[in-house]
Parts: structure tokens; C-alpha cells; sequence
């Protein structure tokens, strides 16, 4: 007992003199800030969760808005001219709260479209007279090149969550949510779409699932009773990007016969979750 006792009092005082060292002299770089926080990890002073969010926040200095943007081919926007039994339907297919209003062209960015100051249309029988321009609140505009920890400043000076981002020509080439920019300080946000730690599918309404796309297609053919071929991928996420011929990104939709993915979440590297739809006409 005192042997094991003497041993972990050495193994404290170690790590204690190492992390003492480190602090004895300024840190000079981020290497040596890394330094620091990886024998704070390994010595359980910070849980991975936390040392993931502080590098995290330590890296978005060098990420720009272009490298975390929902790309505008993806973007769902609503025109101007549109009456809200235009809109609707694609506002709440998406499942988002806020959407880029244009004018003229789909670089003339007007606006941004709360859905809820539509609230009060429920109440109307007569939509006849509405304008949308009296929703619209003032777009934040930033270049593709801003870097994350200023777009973080913008966001909280203006009030904003959402950014239209513009290349260098002037033309929309998507945009950025303060959610985007959150996960790639501490990884993936859940939300109201998420599935439980455990489980791998979520029925929303008949018909209507939330899938991780890490699922096994072997259970999922199990669980939804489906014949889907695992011959050449074994999860529902490698299905998706294997008949698409990409890394699918967030927006995307693919039908296969009766079942419809549509991706809700995906970074560079991989899908993470899918939307399923299942046409039963």
C-alpha cells in the first residue's frame, strides 16, 4: 500500500514540475500553449472534451469562412417575389429557422427571413397582401477569406447568426452560421434532429427518420424492413457517398427506389447524418 502511495505522489510531483516548467517561461508559441494543455489532457486536469474545445478555439484562427461555408449551390433562398404558399413548402422541408432573401438576381441578397416572425400568418386567412420585405432584417456580408475568430467578433457586434459570403467578385458564394463556425470549435451541436447516444435511427413520423449515417446497412435493412445491397459499403453514409460518387455535403438528396437521404449534416471528410423520407405511393 505505501509502495503504490510513494509511486503516485512521485507521478504527481512529476507532472506538477513538468506543467511548472512549462509556465516558468512564457509561452512563446502555439506549440508551446499545446505543449501545456496536452500534459494537462494526459494528466486529467482537462477531459478530452475540454482540450478539444480550447485547441479548437485556438484554431480557428487559421480556418477561413470558405472552408466551413454551406457552398451556394446549396443554399436554400427564397425570392422576393414569392408568395408565402411558394416558400413555405421549402422552409419547412429544410428544417432551418433563418434563409437569405434576394431580389433580382440571386446575388442581390436583401435580407434574412426569420421563420418566426411568419408566425402570425397562421392567424390571417387572407395572405393576399403580404411583404415579405417587412420581415427581412439587415444581412451580414463578409469575404470568403475572413478568418473565423473575426467572423465570431462580427457575429456578436451586429447580432447576427447567420453571414452571406461573397468572393472576390462581388457574386454570393454561400454562407455561414454561427452554428458552423461553434462546431468547429467543439465539434458537432446537437439538435432537435439528433439522435440519442445508442441509437442509430429516429422516427420523427411515419415515414419520417433521422439516420446516423454511421448506421450498419445490415441493420438498418433489419430495423426498416428494407433490402438495401451491402456488397460494396457497410454503413447507410457509405451507401450515400458510393451511388452519389462524392463526399456527399450537407443539402444533398438521393432516392433509392422508395427511400430518400437527404443529408443534414457532413463535414469534408464524411457524412454524419442523414434525413430519410419514404414514399409508400
Amino acid at each position: 500500500m505505501s509502495d503504490d502511495r510513494t509511486t503516485n505522489i512521485t507521478d504527481d510531483r512529476s507532472w506538477i514540475s513538468k506543467i511548472s516548467q512549462l509556465f516558468n517561461s512564457t509561452p512563446k508559441t502555439r506549440n508551446d500553449i499545446s505543449a501545456i494543455l496536452k500534459l494537462a489532457r494526459d494528466n486529467k486536469l482537462l477531459d478530452d472534451d475540454e482540450y478539444a474545445a480550447i485547441e479548437g478555439a485556438m484554431e480557428v484562427h487559421d480556418i477561413k469562412v470558405q472552408d466551413v461555408m454551406i457552398p451556394r449551390n446549396q443554399m436554400v433562398v427564397i425570392s422576393v417575389n414569392e408568395t408565402p404558399e411558394q416558400f413555405l413548402p421549402r422552409i419547412i422541408e429544410s428544417g432551418h429557422s433563418r434563409f437569405p432573401v434576394a431580389g433580382e438576381d440571386s446575388d442581390d441578397i436583401l435580407g434574412i427571413l426569420h421563420t418566426k416572425d411568419l408566425l402570425p400568418l397562421v392567424l390571417q386567412a387572407d395572405n393576399s397582401s403580404f411583404d415579405i420585405t417587412r420581415f427581412l432584417r439587415t444581412p451580414l456580408k463578409v469575404p470568403e477569406s475572413k478568418r473565423l475568430n473575426r467572423l465570431m467578433d462580427d457575429f456578436r457586434s451586429s447580432h447576427n447568426h447567420m453571414a452571406i459570403v461573397f468572393d472576390e467578385y462581388g457574386a454570393v458564394s454561400g454562407l455561414v452560421t454561427i452554428e458552423d463556425v461553434l462546431e468547429e470549435i467543439v465539434g458537432e451541436i446537437e439538435d432537435e434532429f439528433d439522435v440519442e447516444d445508442g441509437n442509430d435511427i429516429k422516427k420523427l413520423s411515419n415515414n419520417d427518420y433521422i439516420v446516423k449515417a454511421q448506421t450498419l446497412i445490415e441493420d438498418f435493412n433489419e430495423e426498416l424492413h428494407t433490402n438495401l445491397d451491402d456488397s460494396d459499403v457497410d454503413t447507410i453514409g457509405g451507401l450515400v457517398g458510393h451511388l452519389l460518387g462524392h463526399i456527399p455535403q450537407r443539402g444533398e438528396s438521393i432516392t433509392i427506389g422508395n427511400l430518400t437521404f437527404k443529408v443534414l449534416h457532413a463535414d469534408s471528410r464524411k457524412v454524419h447524418l442523414l434525413r430519410l423520407l419514404i414514399n409508400t405511393n
